[in-house]
């Protein structure tokens, strides 16, 4: 920040050899009425930001300068330098430029001991005074990673702690996971004028960290890009995946083989990995070599879920796969095969599996299968109970007696033949007689 020379501030001491008195009543006087007037020389100087061990150039600039004499002071008010001369023995203050406009001053190797005002001051009638403020920085001395455990088991919350050690000012700690930003709680201590800054980090770790670099980072003005890094190590139960080797694609019919192979990812990597078929006992004829599984001529019998299982130090995982043995002329391929694989527990549910990405979606074709069958059979039975209604209505209308003209007279016949003889016109009216049906 440009600061310019405050004439108005009373009696200003010129520092030559420590032993000048202030100005008397007049001259302050004369400074106020030449401060009323807003004439004469300014000075201009800039505040000074400097980290710890850097050079700090200190600069006395003068506006419509008339020759006047420039001096550079120290916080103690003692002369740095008198124009060009230092008459201060400290040989890390050394003269960079000196002209009638401008006294420039470098200081190395900076401490924090050299904090605080310096005074420039100009000769003039009345004298004038400004200061600069020289702020030095510190960067942290060390910044360090603390981790509860070393390695975790999924599913847990670890603790870690970074600290920035002795900086000035207080440093702010930063919290990374990869590429994404997290939110820790930090404490701060101060010693002297040093400051220690403690952040802590809680973390629910997954099987997706494992290998997961996380970062503590440090905002400083003194420093940039200054960061550590720890990577977490995690352990997990084994994710499964079953694969059909035969036939690669299409169905699997009857007499045909299934080749299927499984496959086991953990920290620490599986140990025990084993078939099962699920609620049912495996099948004489099926095959297990290793993570294999071989049956050589499928019937409908071989029907069902078939489990691969395998397990480490941390849990067990498995995989399945639902096996539909269809007819030998069936010829429609199916638009997903037999893979699934289900979760042991909600954890893993949230962490995905590896399994066939058709993975699951056999049932829901069955499904499908078994609804159009029930529907036909459905429709057939509804027919069938039409049809029988329609008979049983027709039957019903044509059930009753009846009756032709030759039975007429028949009712008061004593034997057959005195009925044929009364009926109505005898023989003799034979072609007349009709049957009616209703």
């Amino acid at each position: 920040m440009e600061r310019a020379s405050e004439c108005c501030r009373g009696s200003v001491p010129l520092v030559l050899s420590g032993n000048q008195h202030c100005q008397s009543l007049e001259r302050k006087m004369t400074l106020q009425r030449a401060c009323e007037r807003g004439d004469g020389q300014n000075l201009v100087t800039e505040d000074v930001t400097v980290v710890e061990g850097d050079v700090a150039t200190i600069s006395c600039r003068v506006k419509n300068s008339d020759d006047s004499v420039i001096q550079l002071l120290n916080p103690n008010r003692q002369t740095i330098y008198f124009r060009d001369f230092r008459p201060l023995k400290d040989s890390r203050f050394q003269l960079v430029n000196f002209s009638n406009s401008e006294l420039r001053v470098s200081l190395t190797n900076v401490s924090i001991s050299d904090e605080g005002r310096y005074f420039c001051q100009l000769y003039t009638d009345p004298p004038q005074e400004i200061y600069t403020t020289i702020t030095v920085l510190v960067p942290p001395r060390n910044l360090v990673i603390d981790i509860q455990k070393e390695i975790a088991v999924e599913g847990e919350e670890i603790e870690l702690n970074c600290t920035a050690m002795a900086s000035r000012p207080a440093t702010t700690i930063r919290w990374f996971k990869g590429n994404k930003e997290l939110t820790g709680k930090s404490e701060v201590e101060q010693w002297s004028d040093m400051y220690t800054v403690t952040s802590q980090l809680l973390l629910k770790v997954g099987r997706e960290d494992d290998g997961v670099p996380v970062i503590c980072l440090v905002d400083h003005p003194a420093v940039k890009d200054l960061q550590t890094q720890r990577y977490l190590e995690v352990m997990y139960k084994p994710q499964v995946r079953v694969s059909q080797n035969y036939p690669v694609q299409g169905l699997t019919r009857e007499g045909e083989p299934l080749e299927l192979s499984c496959a086991a990812f953990g920290k620490p990597q599986p140990t025990d990995m084993r078939w099962l078929r699920v609620d049912d006992e495996m099948p004489q004829h099926v095959v297990v070599s290793g993570s294999n599984l071989l049956i050589s001529n499928l019937n409908k019998t071989d029907n069902g879920t078939y489990r691969c299982e395998a397990s480490n130090a941390v849990g067990k995982s498995h995989a399945d796969y639902m096996l539909f043995v269809y007819d030998t002329t069936a010829t429609t391929e199916p638009a997903v095969h037999g893979f699934t694989h289900l979760p042991n527990s909600a954890e893993e549910l949230d962490y995905g599996d590896l399994s066939d990405s058709r993975a699951g979606e056999e049932g829901a074709i069955r499904s499908v299968d078994h609804a159009v069958v029930g529907g036909v059979v459905a429709v057939v039975v509804f027919a069938m109970l039409c049809l029988l209604i329609i008979l049983g209505r027709y039957f019903a209308r044509h059930k009753g007696t009846y009756f032709t003209h030759e039975a007429k007279g028949a009712d008061d016949a004593a034997d057959a033949d005195t009925a044929i003889i009364n009926a109505e016109g005898g023989q003799n009216n034979s072609e007349e007689k009709k049957e009616y049906f209703i």
